[in-house]
């Protein structure tokens, strides 16, 4: 590609989503409507000024592989196990039951078994890179429906390794024999076992050795090696790539980068999304759409029945809350960017036609087409109905606030601040972004705003401008360092006060210039072993003593370990050196017992 036709196209491309995606958000319609929309404006069949999408396709698919490694980040290997269940048993069911309706429709219409075997199995596969941008943009992810989702959208991606091997057998291409699907199978698990291995083993000192350069670009650029490397080892075994990179992720969830390279990679991963939505916009071959209109959309509105049936049937076996079952039943009853991947090789492997494969890629991106339009439909018709007609629909934050500090979080830690301000007539604008939270406590007359504390324009309008004090409570530790960098970067005038769930949540707020830190279970804990000092026969002057000399000690340790605490060696000196100074206070502290208790103090 000449230099002139790359400036132009990425001209062409930046435009038309600058354009596009503000528009949609402001008609309520979501950022991934507009970058469809676009693509279909400025694709062949719009105003013909671009015309390479499968090209663009195949290269924007590398922002699922990327989304897929910063979702796998986010799931502990211990998480990922709990989700076991969910994964390969309703991922199961519903991978299978979709295809078996499907084909079984689509044999009564006249198609052969194999072919309708292909269909089925294609359109059963659902968009992950549309349902993780929806569940993201209504912060969705941590919830039930969004981890359900996730769940389900993983067993897609490797219930379609199996089946590409096996697609030759369908078709003309059978007599590659079960050896060659053996042979593929085999390798696909030994691929999986290297990565696996490799992760465990190499990414971490890896990654240590390039962190020692102190180059920032560096490490950027080996944060994308890392992801390529292993999306290219993969596809060279027939695998998706998303998966594997989905489990580096995972291997690098407990990882002390894990921070650095979800930083890092974001960007890419959100641009190269948003060229990915345009190229599936651009792909639409509105020739075959017209000439088959009546076909495509008889086949649009049977799969997507066939699938919604399946996805209400799930939604009811799994514990989905209501409000959240109709986002989850749309989000995968779409079909999917891997259902492209499995007609080209059933196309390619004899068992489709070029007709046919070009009917049902059609059905594919119409249905992803469709997803926002029907997700809009269910905000203003379905969800109203099934929050409750008794409490008015929770509305995001938009008046201007004025008070002297704002809570970020109004769960367990952050109402106990709340009330012990309110008690004291101190005035404190609160934001959470659990509607049923903000339903729930304003039935007690709290005025807690909806909103997500991430956003910079929530900021604003919460008051971050005026107010005097940051009090950062959530529960995501994630979102807690967004807030944190928020903060220091546009109002570095509040004082922020902030809630750690652990020694890593700790290092990293302390990393961003916050000082006043809590830790949730750190007091707690000392004045449970203050009790069981007094319940054992200390006075309880002394036991109180004694827990803050430990809190003191304990605090004062931290910052020691605070420049070193990505060098474990460092760490483990550093503690020790500690236990032998709480070691010699406490050999002090029992001296002076023993003369108290000689002076008739007791215990």
């Amino acid at each position: 590609m000449e230099a002139s036709t790359w400036l132009t196209n990425s001209l062409v491309y930046l435009a038309a989503a600058v354009i596009a995606v503000p528009l949609a958000k402001a008609l309520g319609l979501g950022a991934i409507l507009g970058y469809l929309v676009a693509g279909m404006a400025i694709g062949p069949w719009g105003l013909s000024l671009l015309s390479e999408a499968q090209q663009i396709l195949s290269f924007s698919e590398f922002g699922v592989v990327l989304m897929l490694f910063l979702v796998g980040m986010d799931l502990e290997p211990s998480r990922l196990w709990a989700l076991r269940k969910p994964i390969f048993g309703w991922g199961g069911v519903q991978v299978l039951t979709s295809t078996l309706l499907i084909a079984l429709l689509g044999h009564a219409a006249g198609w052969s078994w194999q072919v309708s075997v292909v269909a089925g199995f294609g359109l059963s596969m659902s968009s992950t890179a549309i349902a993780l941008g929806v569940l993201g943009e209504r912060h969705l992810l941590q919830r039930e429906a969004g981890r359900s989702v996730l769940s389900i959208s993983l067993f897609q991606d490797v219930a379609s390794i199996p089946f590409l091997a096996l697609l030759p057998l369908l078709g003309s291409a059978a007599h590659a024999g079960d050896t060659g699907g053996t042979g593929a199978a085999l390798k696909a698990v030994a691929m999986v076992a290297a990565v696996v291995l490799g992760g465990r083993l190499l990414l971490r000192p890896l990654l240590h050795w390039i962190a020692k350069s102190d180059s920032r670009e560096i490490f950027t650029a080996a944060s994308l090696l890392l992801v390529v490397a292993i999306a290219a080892l993969m596809q060279a075994v027939g695998m998706s790539m998303a998966l594997g990179a989905f489990l580096a992720g995972v291997l690098l969830a407990d990882s002390e980068y894990r921070r650095q390279l979800q930083t890092d990679i974001e960007p890419f991963k959100g641009l190269l999304m948003g060229l990915f939505f345009m190229a599936v916009g651009m792909s639409i071959d509105f020739s075959v759409v017209l000439a088959n209109a009546g076909v495509i959309a008889l086949v649009l509105v049977c799969f997507l029945s066939l699938k919604l049936l399946v996805m209400w049937g799930i939604a009811r076996g799994m514990p989905i809350p209501r409000p959240e079952r109709a986002v989850f039943m749309l989000l995968l009853a779409q079909g999917g960017e891997f259902g492209f991947v499995v007609l080209q090789a059933g196309a390619l492997s004899g068992v489709l036609d070029a007709s046919t494969a070009s009917i049902l890629v059609a059905v594919i991106a119409l249905s992803m087409l469709l997803t926002p339009l029907l997700l809009v439909v269910v905000d203003k018709l379905l969800s109203p109905r099934l929050t409750g007609h008794d409490a008015p629909p929770v509305a995001e934050l938009t008046e201007p606030q004025e008070a002297p500090v704002l809570i970020a979080g109004f769960g367990r830690y952050g109402q106990v601040i709340g009330r012990l301000l309110y008690a004291n007539g101190v005035r404190a604008t609160v934001l959470d972004h659990d509607p049923d939270q903000v339903e729930a406590i304003r039935r007690f007359g709290w005025r807690v705003h909806y909103g997500d504390a991430t956003r910079l324009d929530l900021l604003r309008i919460a008051g971050a401008d005026q107010a005097r004090v940051l009090v950062i409570a959530v529960d995501d530790i994630e979102q807690s360092l967004q807030i944190a960098d928020l903060a220091r970067e546009h109002f570095p005038h509040l004082h922020i006060v902030a809630r750690a769930r652990n020694v890593t949540h700790w290092y990293e707020l302390r990393r961003r210039g916050v000082t006043d830190i809590e830790r949730e279970t750190l007091d707690s804990a000392l004045t449970s072993a203050r009790t069981v000092l007094e319940a054992m026969g200390w006075h309880p002057h002394h036991a109180r003593q004694l827990a803050m000399r430990f809190r003191r000690h304990t605090v004062e340790q931290l910052e020691a370990q605070l420049p070193h605490y990505r060098d474990q060696a460092k760490l483990i000196a550093i503690a020790k050196q500690g236990r032998q100074q709480l070691e010699e206070l406490f050999a002090q502290e029992r001296q002076s017992l023993e003369s108290r208790k000689r002076e008739g103090w007791g215990q």
